[in-house]
């Protein structure tokens, strides 16, 4: 038998969205969200979702290894899964939409395509289709990796490294999810009096970074990369020597399960209308103050940051 009308949407379907809801109905329970109101999220029966809520996720992490989805990537995924289904059913869609078509573009799901159907051995056609964004994928993450590299033979960069550590990351085209977003996993750190990163770049390493360079990106479709330093008296000192153009969050919690940053750039962005090539978070409980610094890449992210680093450290 030949199969000619068998697209791998089905194993979407089948396989994967019943797993990442397995996730998600886990990750809403843990922020207070009732059966009911996850039912509703969710849009299927408060029976499944008394069902996620007692199986182990176990079983859901071994459904998405089928499609070389990590136990990592499947928390990171499954967290901007639910912050996208939270705001409403568009969002979510929209969210699922750029994660799955990533997938396909990778090659990720052929292995299982084609296994479920033997005829499909010779395919190729979502690599070709949704590939583009591979591509993308693999030019920020050798740009971010250079800016890396800058970074680490800076020898004033590590007095900008604040507690929680730096980042930086950068969009993969026309980046519209953390898939897209190229990141370091577990940030840069500060080892003696350099700044080293723990891991290589990968795309969706951080769903908070990608946040704040998303957001960002609404406002001025220009900006491709973001990162993030120790703000203090002497870093704002240095910023208005420079020039840079900021926009301020005010204090806020840090206490919740939500990334009250994000949440909080959005509020400030919905009633600001100026130019900005900076955010200043001024922290609050549970935050430390920081500063994002936006660029037209991630090289030009690296070079700002170490000129700031290097008059900060003289001031």
């Amino acid at each position: 038998m030949v199969y000619t009308m068998q697209p791998p949407d089905e194993l979407l379907a089948d396989t994967y969205l019943p797993a990442m809801r397995h996730l998600v109905a886990l990750n809403l329970r843990s922020r207070g969200y009732s059966q009911s109101a996850i039912s509703s999220i969710l849009g299927v029966t408060q029976a499944s979702v008394s069902l996620y809520l007692s199986s182990d996720p176990a079983r859901s992490y071994r459904a998405l290894s089928r499609f070389s989805v990590s136990q990592e990537r499947a928390d990171r995924d499954s967290a901007f899964l639910t912050d996208a289904a939270q705001k409403g059913a568009a969002d979510g869609v929209r969210a699922l939409h750029g994660i799955w078509t990533g997938l396909l573009g990778s090659g990720a799901v052929c292995p299982a395509h084609r296994e479920k159907y033997g005829a499909l051995s010779d395919c190729d056609f979502c690599i070709g289709e949704y590939g583009r964004r591979r591509g993308e994928v693999s030019e920020a993450i050798a740009e971010v990796a250079e800016a890396v590299r800058l970074i680490e033979r800076s020898h004033e960069f590590a007095a900008v490294v604040p507690e929680v550590s730096v980042n930086i990351a950068c969009a993969a085209g026309d980046a519209k999810t953390p898939a897209e977003v190229v990141a370091i996993p577990g940030r840069i750190v500060r080892v003696k009096d350099r700044a080293r990163a723990l891991l290589p770049p990968e795309a969706g390493a951080s769903v908070h970074m990608s946040k704040i360079l998303i957001l960002a990106r609404k406002r001025n479709g220009a900006f491709r990369a973001v990162i993030n330093l120790r703000y203090d008296s002497r870093m704002a000192q240095v910023m208005r020597v420079a020039g840079l153009k900021i926009l301020t969050i005010g204090k806020h919690s840090g206490l919740g399960p939500e990334d009250s940053t994000a949440e909080a750039l959005q509020r400030v962005l919905d009633g600001e209308r100026g130019p900005f090539d900076s955010v200043v978070d001024l922290g609050g409980s549970g935050i430390e103050p920081n500063v994002y610094i936006f660029a037209r890449g991630a090289m030009e992210a690296a070079r700002l940051a170490i000129r700031l680093a290097r008059s900060y450290s003289s001031t």
